[in-house]
């Protein structure tokens, strides 16, 4: 018989459950990529709370000006990420809204895939853009860095040698996979009853079992661990997070602040740990796609296309959104549902590399992006 607080604390931890990697790279810059896996809602975490379009098409869902924090009186952060507003009016944390990469197909696993190995397709490449910008960085140097969990994400994985070390033992779980659990077992009563007692009572029982804290203890201590390395005088200078659970079809107010404030909890904790390194930081932070720009019928949004890329650091020309904005009217969307992809993330890769880090423009094309379209980095991202 399924054990219901089990099953209950296995997927909320597993859902929170956080990875990181670390490289060596010459330098005193240093650059970390928080990859949120599961599609981050940027209506909610960068919300248009003065669009009346927002509120149409999110009755339930949509933030009014009552809980938002305004940055410019058109978009606000939820009060979850309250801890990011004194590094945007220090100048230091930018957002781009609408940002998407090449990919449409609203696929998890391909969308991740085409994000992390930086080709135009989702098995372009086999190994990681950002261990190719190492390697190009690196001159043939394979020095080790340091991935915190228990394999090394493609983004890093290449031929620069990265070592691994376990956070969380837990596999990982997210939404599709329940879903599809829930499609093999529907025939099986026993089994159904139980799973969809569970599913239905996970948001409540998740909060008393204490996710909040769950999460943002965890994120916390991995970010606490990458700024003790990163800030080491012969330490790794570039590293990769990872934060699961995005994936929001249902019950996404609570869940989502819960990781909006653990990802908050994160960025800060990695300023206060890396000290005056942090002046020479740039913190991104992404998602493999954005969510529908619609609500849908369980109080959740599906997989949707045009997202939300956020920018900290003392490195960071920040204080500001950047990028262009599409609005949110019903011609404006992207084939009706989604915000449209006006913003290319592979632009503001290409930012981070070639003005952050020192990459040629050159190796930016013939390297680490070879094939990868003509997508031209943002200017003015960097100090």
């Amino acid at each position: 018989m399924l054990n219901r607080r089990h099953f209950l604390q296995s997927a909320a931890a597993t859902a929170l459950a956080t990875r990181g990697a670390f490289a060596t790279v010459p330098g005193e810059k240093r650059f970390v990529f928080i990859f949120l896996r599961g599609g981050l809602d940027g209506l909610h975490a960068l919300a248009p709370f003065a669009d009346p379009a927002y509120r149409r098409l999110r009755p339930r869902l949509a933030l009014g000006s009552d809980a938002v924090l305004s940055l410019d009186g058109y978009f606000g952060l939820p009060r979850a990420l309250a801890p990011l507003i004194p590094l945007f009016q220090d100048g230091e944390l930018l957002l781009v809204p609408a940002v998407a990469t090449r990919y449409r197909s609203r696929s998890h696993f391909d969308g991740q895939n085409l994000l992390e190995n930086g080709s135009a397709r989702p098995f372009g490449a086999r190994d990681g853009w950002l261990n190719r910008a190492i390697l190009g960085l690196n001159h043939g140097d394979r020095r080790l860095g340091l991935s915190l969990g228990p394999t090394v994400p493609l983004i890093l994985r290449g031929g620069a040698g990265i070592q691994t070390y376990a956070v969380s033992p837990l596999p990982e779980v997210d939404d599709d996979y329940l879903f599809r659990l829930a499609q093999v077992y529907r025939s099986d009563p026993l089994f159904a009853q139980a799973f969809a007692a569970a599913r239905a009572s996970a948001e409540p029982d998740v909060e008393g079992l204490g996710g909040g804290p769950l999460a943002r203890q965890d994120f916390s201590l991995s970010a606490r661990v990458a700024a003790d390395l990163l800030s080491r005088a012969t330490g790794p200078r570039i590293g990769v997070l990872e934060m699961q659970g995005w994936d929001t079809h249902f019950a996404q107010p609570g869940r989502l602040d819960t990781l909006l404030a653990a990802l908050a909890g994160g960025i800060v904790a990695l300023r206060d740990g890396l000290g005056p390194a942090w002046r020479e930081t740039v913190v991104m932070v992404a998602s493999e796609f954005g969510r529908t720009a619609a609500e849908n019928g369980s109080r959740g949004t599906d997989h949707g296309t045009g997202g939300l890329a956020l920018l900290a650091g003392g490195a960071v020309a920040g204080g500001r959104i950047a990028g262009a904005w599409p609005g949110l009217s019903r011609t404006a969307l992207f084939e009706g549902r989604d915000v449209a992809p006006v913003n290319a993330m592979e632009s503001l890769f290409k930012a981070v590399l070639r003005d952050h880090l020192g990459v040629s423009e050159r190796a930016l094309s013939d390297l680490v992006f070879p094939g990868g379209g003509a997508e031209r980095a943002f200017d003015g991202l960097i100090r």
